[in-house]
């Protein structure tokens, strides 16, 4: 089982609750509709992974996402995220009108910082991607379609979330492919502050050794 750091600490989720479409400026980037509802889908815990490959049968694209952990029935801990996606992929399975699994849940397609504790979801959150120094993706809650408190008050409608799952909030505009070797710096602020800073070199990596 694969797990993620909050405070030093080892904890094990038992999956990752993704939500789609939560960004009107990326749902226009990627030419998408804008959902009637809260779009979710599920990665496994297989899925997560500290590495950030560029490859996996295919090009991957990253998505930067706010991402919290759950615990005695509230958001306990702040990290930041990237959604890894097959993007050809997942193209040809919209056009079939198929679930994207296959483009989301893969192995390693889950990949964060560690997590920092905090007594609430303040709406001052917000997270930024660098690539190689150049500020590529910015986000903050009041940007977000539906807010993290939102998100779970209508997972939990239907789904049983377990101590210790994260749920991913979605991502905003500037999405795009990795390329190998490029150094990625995400950060997380909190009223204008930083609260979390975490930084991956892109691998050119195959599907082994997560």
């Amino acid at each position: 089982m694969q797990y993620v750091k909050i405070d030093e600490k080892k904890i094990i989720p038992s999956k990752i609750v993704c939500v789609g479409r939560n960004y009107v400026e990326h749902i226009k980037e990627l030419d998408n509709d804008v959902p009637d509802d809260l779009l979710i889908f599920i990665k496994p815990n297989s899925a997560i992974s500290t590495r950030l490959q560029s490859f996996h049968t295919e090009p991957l694209h990253y998505e930067t996402e706010l991402c919290f952990l759950y615990q005695a029935g509230r958001f306990s801990a702040v990290g930041v995220g990237l959604d890894l996606t097959k993007r050809d992929l997942q193209s040809q399975l919209k056009q079939k009108g198929l679930p994207w699994e296959k483009a989301k849940a893969f192995d390693g397609s889950a990949v964060f910082s560690d997590f920092v504790s905090i007594d609430s979801v303040d709406p001052s959150l917000s997270f930024s991607l660098s690539i190689d120094s150049e500020l590529i993706q910015q986000g903050d809650i009041t940007l977000m379609i539906h807010s993290p408190q939102a998100i779970l008050a209508h997972v939990s409608n239907f789904m049983s979330l377990e101590e210790g799952d994260i749920v991913m909030t979605g991502t905003p505009k500037g999405v795009g492919q990795v390329k190998p070797q490029s150094h990625y710096c995400a950060k997380v602020m909190l009223k204008g502050e930083t609260l979390l800073t975490h930084e991956w070199r892109a691998e050119n990596t195959g599907s082994e050794g997560y």
